[in-house]
């Protein structure tokens, strides 16, 4: 039986950080300054209305029908997918005006986890574009969080 330890998957998502950093951060062309100290301002605003948002259609997205099989099944698990990052975007709001690393963290798991399902859901574009921006814009202001 292989053991795993919680260690192990603390040092994979650091060294995916790391690596993340180097080329989204560090290696990646760099916004401006002044962008990059406007995100960080109005991030905190940004992530309140996208949770409202989400929190308002959330509830109408089964307007379509329930679907049985697997769509009913894999419906579901987006759907506990998209509550988890909601929950992680609303625990970020007050470090992101405290412009702590935890705020920034939390912001950057939920990024994955969107990418996750979203690579899940079969669609690279937005997997490239949705989540590659994302990344590149939280990498670029990682900085400003202490």
């Amino acid at each position: 039986m292989v053991e795993t330890k919680g260690s192990d998957f603390k040092s994979i998502m650091g060294q995916l950080e790391s690596i993340l950093d180097l080329y989204l951060g560090k290696k990646a062309p760099q916004l401006p300054q002044g962008l990059r100290e406007f995100l960080v301002k109005i991030a905190p605003y940004l992530a309140i209305v996208g949770v409202v948002i989400v929190t308002i259609l959330a509830p109408f997205s089964f307007l379509g029908g329930l679907k049985g099989g697997l769509g009913y099944g894999s419906g579901l698990i987006f759907t506990l997918v998209t509550l988890v990052m909601l929950i992680m975007e609303a625990m970020a709001v007050p470090g992101l005006f405290k412009r702590t690393t935890k705020g920034w963290r939390l912001l950057y798991y939920a990024a994955l986890v969107s990418g996750v399902q979203t690579l899940l859901s079969f669609n690279l574009g937005g997997l490239v574009i949705g989540t590659g921006i994302s990344l590149y814009i939280l990498f670029q202001v990682r900085g400003y969080y202490k």
